[in-house]
Protein backbone atom coordinates (compact mmCIF):
# COMPACT_ATOMS: atom_id res chain seq x y z
CA UNK A 1 0.00 0.00 0.00
CA UNK A 2 1.02 3.83 -0.71
CA UNK A 3 0.27 6.19 1.59
CA UNK A 4 0.66 10.43 0.71
CA UNK A 5 0.31 12.84 3.01
CA UNK A 6 -0.15 15.84 1.29
CA UNK A 7 0.55 19.09 2.96
CA UNK A 8 -0.03 22.65 2.90
CA UNK A 9 3.28 24.61 3.78
CA UNK A 10 6.88 23.12 5.93
CA UNK A 11 7.95 21.66 8.42
CA UNK A 12 9.63 24.36 10.28
CA UNK A 13 10.02 23.54 13.91
CA UNK A 14 12.70 20.66 14.58
CA UNK A 15 10.87 18.95 17.34
CA UNK A 16 8.17 18.32 14.69
CA UNK A 17 10.75 17.21 12.20
CA UNK A 18 12.22 14.49 14.56
CA UNK A 19 9.00 13.09 15.27
CA UNK A 20 7.97 13.09 11.76
CA UNK A 21 10.94 11.36 10.91
CA UNK A 22 10.43 8.80 13.57
CA UNK A 23 7.05 7.77 12.33
CA UNK A 24 8.07 8.06 8.55
CA UNK A 25 11.04 5.16 9.25
CA UNK A 26 8.64 2.99 11.75
CA UNK A 27 5.98 3.19 9.15
CA UNK A 28 8.37 2.30 6.55
CA UNK A 29 8.19 -1.37 7.23
CA UNK A 30 4.57 -1.01 6.40
CA UNK A 31 3.77 1.02 3.91
CA UNK A 32 5.39 2.68 0.80
CA UNK A 33 5.20 6.65 2.25
CA UNK A 34 5.43 9.53 0.77
CA UNK A 35 5.42 12.98 2.15
CA UNK A 36 4.53 16.00 -0.46
CA UNK A 37 4.55 19.50 1.21
CA UNK A 38 2.96 22.31 -1.62
CA UNK A 39 4.02 25.94 -0.72
CA UNK A 40 1.46 28.13 1.87
CA UNK A 41 0.43 31.39 1.35
CA UNK A 42 1.36 34.33 3.76
CA UNK A 43 -1.76 34.86 5.87
CA UNK A 44 -1.82 38.77 6.90
CA UNK A 45 -3.45 39.09 10.57
CA UNK A 46 -7.23 39.67 10.78
CA UNK A 47 -7.58 39.04 6.79
CA UNK A 48 -10.85 39.31 5.30
CA UNK A 49 -12.90 36.56 3.86
CA UNK A 50 -12.23 37.06 0.45
CA UNK A 51 -8.43 37.33 1.13
CA UNK A 52 -8.83 34.31 2.93
CA UNK A 53 -10.72 32.63 0.15
CA UNK A 54 -8.40 33.96 -2.03
CA UNK A 55 -5.26 32.33 0.15
CA UNK A 56 -7.26 28.80 0.03
CA UNK A 57 -7.50 29.05 -4.00
CA UNK A 58 -3.87 29.70 -4.74
CA UNK A 59 -3.38 26.70 -2.10
CA UNK A 60 -6.00 24.47 -3.87
CA UNK A 61 -4.27 24.94 -7.18
CA UNK A 62 -1.08 23.53 -5.89
CA UNK A 63 -3.08 20.53 -4.57
CA UNK A 64 -4.88 19.69 -7.34
CA UNK A 65 -1.93 19.42 -9.14
CA UNK A 66 -0.16 16.37 -6.79
CA UNK A 67 -3.80 15.12 -6.78
CA UNK A 68 -4.28 14.86 -10.61
CA UNK A 69 -1.09 13.20 -10.16
CA UNK A 70 -2.63 10.90 -8.61
CA UNK A 71 -5.53 9.88 -10.59
CA UNK A 72 -6.60 6.90 -8.65
CA UNK A 73 -5.74 7.39 -5.50
CA UNK A 74 -8.35 7.33 -2.20
CA UNK A 75 -8.38 10.98 -1.47
CA UNK A 76 -9.08 12.17 2.72
CA UNK A 77 -9.13 15.54 3.42
CA UNK A 78 -8.45 16.48 7.40
CA UNK A 79 -11.13 18.77 8.68
CA UNK A 80 -12.88 19.27 11.42
CA UNK A 81 -16.15 18.81 9.67
CA UNK A 82 -15.39 15.77 8.94
CA UNK A 83 -15.67 11.88 10.29
CA UNK A 84 -14.72 10.52 13.83
CA UNK A 85 -12.96 7.42 14.44
CA UNK A 86 -11.46 5.74 17.55
CA UNK A 87 -8.48 3.58 16.77
CA UNK A 88 -9.71 0.30 16.03
CA UNK A 89 -12.56 1.96 13.67
CA UNK A 90 -9.54 3.93 12.01
CA UNK A 91 -7.46 0.59 11.29
CA UNK A 92 -10.71 -1.69 10.28
CA UNK A 93 -11.62 1.83 8.02
CA UNK A 94 -7.83 1.89 6.39
CA UNK A 95 -8.43 -2.27 6.17
CA UNK A 96 -11.60 -1.93 4.02
CA UNK A 97 -9.74 0.31 1.92
CA UNK A 98 -7.31 -2.04 0.92
CA UNK A 99 -9.67 -4.69 0.69
CA UNK A 100 -11.99 -2.82 -1.95
CA UNK A 101 -8.42 -2.00 -3.66
CA UNK A 102 -7.72 1.59 -2.99
CA UNK A 103 -3.92 0.73 -3.06
CA UNK A 104 -2.87 4.54 -3.09
CA UNK A 105 -4.29 6.81 0.33
CA UNK A 106 -3.82 10.27 0.44
CA UNK A 107 -4.56 12.10 3.36
CA UNK A 108 -4.59 15.63 2.54
CA UNK A 109 -3.66 18.61 5.60
CA UNK A 110 -4.78 22.01 5.17
CA UNK A 111 -2.57 25.09 5.84
CA UNK A 112 -3.22 27.67 8.78
CA UNK A 113 -6.46 28.47 7.68
CA UNK A 114 -7.84 24.97 6.51
CA UNK A 115 -8.81 24.11 3.21
CA UNK A 116 -11.03 25.41 0.55
CA UNK A 117 -14.40 23.94 -0.39
CA UNK A 118 -12.54 22.60 -3.76
CA UNK A 119 -10.42 20.36 -2.04
CA UNK A 120 -12.85 19.21 0.55
CA UNK A 121 -15.36 18.54 -2.23
CA UNK A 122 -12.89 16.51 -4.59
CA UNK A 123 -11.74 14.32 -1.56
CA UNK A 124 -13.73 11.17 -1.17
CA UNK A 125 -13.74 11.58 2.67
CA UNK A 126 -13.26 13.72 5.36
CA UNK A 127 -11.45 12.91 8.60
CA UNK A 128 -11.36 14.57 11.63
CA UNK A 129 -9.19 13.92 14.77
CA UNK A 130 -11.49 16.04 16.97
CA UNK A 131 -13.69 19.61 17.11
CA UNK A 132 -10.87 21.45 18.65
CA UNK A 133 -8.51 22.86 16.30
CA UNK A 134 -4.46 21.70 15.58
CA UNK A 135 -1.40 23.60 14.33
CA UNK A 136 -1.15 22.20 10.66
CA UNK A 137 2.53 21.27 11.39
CA UNK A 138 1.50 19.01 14.75
CA UNK A 139 -1.64 17.46 12.52
CA UNK A 140 1.13 15.34 10.52
CA UNK A 141 2.73 14.22 13.44
CA UNK A 142 -0.56 13.06 14.80
CA UNK A 143 -1.70 11.31 11.39
CA UNK A 144 1.32 9.76 11.20
CA UNK A 145 1.07 8.31 14.72
CA UNK A 146 -2.22 7.19 13.65
CA UNK A 147 -1.61 5.59 10.52
CA UNK A 148 0.80 3.61 12.76
CA UNK A 149 -1.52 2.61 15.15
CA UNK A 150 -4.18 1.69 12.63
CA UNK A 151 -1.35 -0.71 10.56
CA UNK A 152 -0.43 -1.96 13.77
CA UNK A 153 -3.90 -3.24 15.17
CA UNK A 154 -5.15 -4.24 11.81
CA UNK A 155 -2.18 -6.96 11.79
CA UNK A 156 -2.78 -8.30 15.64
CA UNK A 157 0.77 -5.93 16.68
CA UNK A 158 1.02 -4.67 20.12
CA UNK A 159 0.60 -1.44 20.37
CA UNK A 160 0.77 0.82 23.70
CA UNK A 161 -2.61 2.50 24.26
Amino acid sequence: MKITILAVGRIKERFYEDAIREYSKRLSRYVNLCIEEVPDEAVPEKAPEAVQNQILQKEADRLEKVLDRNPGAYVTALAIEGKMYDSVSFSSRMADLQVSGKSHLIFVIGGSIGLSSRILNRAHSRLSFSKMTFPHQLMRVILLEQIYRAIRIERGEPYHK
